[in-house]
């Protein structure tokens, strides 16, 4: 069971932020926390630097004024132009966003400026409901999260995002609706969703979904990710404890493995998968 969610009201300085991640120029990201609770996030530094005594996962913040800062930004006498990704300390359709549309409202005025790309990264079947406003922008392309395609395991893992199979079910509607849709089987997870039965199972439900293009990820042992981490797996998958340990012990050893498994999945399905 997920804890009371705590809402709140906050306001922004700025909604495009610079971005290092490769290939963006800004990042936009509507909320502060998010509700989806995932146990290896590696946003719940947030907590520290916004002084929250909260747990990551029990608060969602509103930024009330962002709609009116991105039109400001945007309006200026030199607009902010390039690729923009949605998302990235925050799931921009948590399910928040059904009821206040912040994301929504945010890509209605991108809309109105074709200088920008827009790719967003959720967990969340609900970006299926602002399908003709996507379509309508002038680049735009949606990325899935699937860690795991186990609906029992997902639900300790990431216990407010959507099941595995609602985010197939979405991507496949997105695809047949004609956007660009990709997705992200991050992060690779020792003993759980990184074995070749695992990734198989995975990867046949995406050819089935038509996705054509698919990312992946190790995990980023940061330390507070571990620190949340671990206890999960101790709890709920003591027997994978063993290999997220040997993970932890040699990354460079489980990444060479890992690398040559992913080049024989490539071959077999047909996919480019090349581990971050």
């Amino acid at each position: 069971m997920m804890p009371r969610l705590n809402v709140g009201k906050v306001t922004c300085r700025s909604a495009l932020n610079r971005t290092g991640i490769p290939g963006y120029r800004y990042c936009l990201n509507p909320y502060v926390g998010c509700s989806h609770g995932c146990r290896y996030c590696y946003a719940a530094f947030m907590t520290r630097l916004f002084g929250r005594q909260e747990p990551w996962g029990t608060f969602v913040d509103v930024k009330t004024n962002l709609v009116d800062v991105l039109r400001r930004q945007l309006t200026c006498r030199k607009p902010p132009t390039g690729k923009v990704i949605l998302g990235t300390v925050t799931d921009a359709y948590q399910p928040l966003e059904a009821h206040v549309g912040l994301t929504r409202s945010c890509l209605e005025v991108i809309g109105q400026h074709p200088a920008l790309e827009v790719d967003i990264l959720t967990k969340s079947e609900l970006v299926a409901r602002d399908i003709a406003l996507l379509l309508g922008l002038r680049k735009c392309s949606v990325g899935f999260t699937i860690t795991v395609l186990n609906e029992k395991t997902a639900r300790v893992l990431e216990p407010g995002a959507a099941s595995p199979g609602a985010r197939l079910a979405a991507a496949r509607q997105l695809k047949e609706a004609g956007l660009d849709v990709w997705v992200f089987v991050a992060p690779l997870l020792p003993g759980l969703g990184d074995s070749e039965e695992a990734l198989s199972m995975l990867l046949v439900e995406l050819r089935r979904a038509g996705i054509q293009e698919v990312h992946v990820d190790t995990l980023n042992p940061y330390p507070s990710v571990v620190h949340r981490l671990r206890p999960t797996y101790y709890r709920y998958f003591p027997a994978a404890l063993k290999y997220l340990d040997r993970y932890l012990a040699e990354p460079q050893t489980y990444r060479r493995r890992l690398s040559q498994l992913l080049r024989g999945l490539s071959r077999q399905f047909g996919y480019d998968l090349l581990p971050g």
